[in-house]
């Protein structure tokens, strides 16, 4: 018989692009119609590793990617809503949570590909309601899984008539190390271990490998989906490393277990699939299933070692942005209004102390182009936040009490400062996206433009700290110096910009610089007028400004 390696080559990598195409939509559906949800999940229900690992299921149940789990897990580490030992057992409940696509590709219904695809698309384009939207992109996924999974099986029909293939599925039944090493270097090639078990479901569905020549890459395929992982952390804070360090070690240790126990795992599952009648691609979901939730039972009583190991192997110090406020007891809001709003005022300072920390990193990113700076801007920005919503209900709380006319006048000057300091991380997250953009698109500013803006962050730096510490102790004299710089940053605007016209029709610096630059400046100069205001409710006379 004739075989056309175009026509299998067409359709599998075609069939598998369309299969991780609908993988990534569907789960992106799934997170827009959990949206928050899956953060909270994270954040509440990991007080133990055992908790954390029933998390971490659900939430890459969700997501359909156990390294996503694992990013989100880092910035609950770093915001210190998690230890690193609770964070360990989230990564291993992202392994368990992973083998849901396999579940979900055991059903076996490809025939249905196409009809669910038109079903999806129809919630897209004829319903204006986000929440149907979202639901007709995880439907739309959900069927271009199928299609894309029938037309791999296509694809590779033919193979079992080719004698190279043939012989590399009896080697990898004799030789479980050459299966392993199959499994690994594919999914680090499709960079989906979901891809891998798709595909494996495939040919075997197709009568194309065995079980014994499946298992090993199946084993493989959990080693390959951390070498993502490992990579993406090279560069990244402390907690990252160590997260990707905990990943690589459990799926590693965990095929190396399960190698060494082979046969019998092979064992129990040729008696899985004879006594619940599976067809091959359930075997394969029912495989993948056991073996990693069994690794998770074997290994979970040694998280503490685990930890230990990881932190041995990454040491060093990770910067701890703290998202929960610290002073907010609401028992002062009944007992004593008074020193409830100094306890609200404790926590604005904060809230100053950070959005200098967070323009800081903002300016550091500018100078240096390192991601490092703009992520930790980034937590800062949504620390801010948090706190912003904290201390506003708290303050809301209290202004149920009876205030003294004073303590009236002090709970409104606390709200709007509250709403100041929001704001200044709104701007300097508006000063990274500027900044990501002059990178992206590799838009040059000129020297002059790079001193121009560095002096206006220097100042602009120096009148943050001076408005938080003006609110701090009430220092009328810190706040008319706030005052003066902030007058000093509107003339520096109107200089640089100015300087920047002359560049422009110089033929110095191109349009598309000149309105990143332009933009920063007026971030820069926003800033400054926040700024102001919080000083001003020092000097009580704040002004519209």
């Amino acid at each position: 018989m004739d075989i056309s390696y175009q026509e299998i080559i067409f359709q599998f990598f075609g069939g598998l692009g369309i299969f991780l195409f609908g993988l990534k939509y569907m789960a992106d559906g799934l997170q827009r119609t959990a949206g928050d949800r899956l953060r909270d999940i994270l954040d509440k229900f990991t007080k133990n590793p055992f908790m954390g690992v029933i998390a971490g299921a659900v939430a890459t149940g969700f997501l359909q990617s156990s390294s996503t789990t694992t990013v989100l897990t880092v910035g609950l580490v770093n915001a210190g809503f998690m230890t690193f030992r609770q964070a360990i057992g989230v990564i291993m409940g992202a392994n368990i949570g992973t083998t849901l696509t396999a579940f979900i590709i055991g059903i076996n219904i490809k025939a249905y590909g196409l009809p669910i695809l038109a079903i999806g698309a129809f919630m897209i384009f004829f319903f204006k309601n986000h929440k149907v939207s979202n639901w007709g992109q995880t439907i739309f996924g959900f069927g271009a899984l199928f299609f894309g999974l029938e037309t791999m099986g296509k694809g590779v029909e033919p193979l079992e008539n080719v004698q190279t293939f043939t012989d590399l599925t009896v080697s990898m039944s004799n030789n479980p190390i050459l299966g392993v090493v199959v499994g690994v270097l594919f999914t680090v090639l499709v960079q989906s271990s979901s891809a891998t078990i798709g595909i494996l479901q495939s040919l075997m569905g197709e009568g194309l490998v065995s079980i014994d020549a499946a298992l090993p890459v199946l084993f493989g395929d959990n080693i390959g989906t951390t070498v993502t992982a490992a990579l993406a952390a090279i560069g990244a804070s402390v907690g990252a490393k160590r997260a990707a360090f905990a990943h690589v070690i459990f799926n590693v240790l965990g095929a190396v277990i399960f190698l060494m126990l082979l046969v019998p795992f092979e064992a129990y599952v040729r008696w899985i699939s004879s006594y619940l009648d599976l067809g091959p691609e359930m075997t394969i979901a029912f495989a993948h299933g056991s073996f990693n939730i069994a690794n998770t039972i074997v290994q979970f009583p040694f998280i503490a070692i685990l930890a230990w190991i990881v932190m041995k192997l990454v040491p060093g110090e990770d910067t701890v942005i703290e998202y929960k406020p610290q002073h907010l007891d609401p028992i002062f809001i009944e007992q004593s209004p008074s020193l409830a709003l100094d306890q609200a005022k404790a926590e604005i300072i904060r809230m100053g102390d950070y959005a200098y920390k967070g323009l800081s990193e903002t300016n550091l990113y500018l100078t240096s182009n390192l991601r490092k700076h703009s992520e930790l801007a980034t937590q800062v920005e949504e620390a801010l936040n948090n706190l912003d919503r904290k201390i506003t209900d708290y303050l809301v709380d209290l202004s149920q009490t009876s205030l003294s006319d004073d303590d009236s006048h002090k709970h409104g000057a606390l709200l709007d400062s509250v709403r100041d300091f929001e704001r200044i991380g709104d701007h300097f997250e508006n000063l990274i996206e500027l900044i990501d953009y002059k990178n992206t698109h590799k838009v040059n500013l000129t020297e002059q433009a790079h001193d121009d803006l560095n002096e206006m962050f220097s100042l602009t730096l120096e009148t943050v700290n001076q408005a938080t510490r003006s609110l701090e102790f009430m220092d009328e004299d810190e706040a008319r110096e706030v005052v003066r710089k902030e007058n000093e940053l509107d003339r520096m605007e109107r200089t640089y910009r100015k300087k920047h016209i002359i560049r422009l029709n110089e033929g110095i610096c191109s349009g598309q610089a000149g309105i990143v630059f332009v933009d920063m400046l007026s971030n820069l100069e926003r800033i400054g007028d926040h700024a102001v205001n919080v000083a001003e409710e020092v000097l009580g006379e704040k002004e519209n400004l």
